[in-house]
C-alpha cells in the first residue's frame, strides 16, 4: 500500500511536464533538487499543501 501521490509541474527551463512522486508525511515544505525528465537541467523544487488537501508544486531554476 502505497501512500504516495504522483503531481505534475513544468520545468522551468523547458516548460515540459514533468511529475513528481510526493510524500505527504516528509515532502511537505521541504526542498530538493530534481533534474528535468526531458533537458536534465536541475530544478529547485518545494512541495506546500493547500487548504483543502491538495498538493502544489513550486519548480524554479537553482539559480532563482
Amino acid at each position: 500500500m502505497s501512500f504516495a501521490y504522483e503531481e505534475e509541474f513544468s520545468c522551468p527551463y523547458c516548460m515540459a511536464p514533468n511529475s513528481l512522486e510526493i510524500d505527504p508525511i516528509n515532502d511537505i515544505g521541504q526542498q530538493q533538487i530534481v533534474d528535468c525528465q526531458i533537458c536534465c537541467q536541475p530544478i529547485e523544487l518545494v512541495v506546500f499543501k493547500g487548504e483543502h488537501g491538495e498538493f502544489h508544486v513550486q519548480a524554479r531554476t537553482d539559480d532563482e
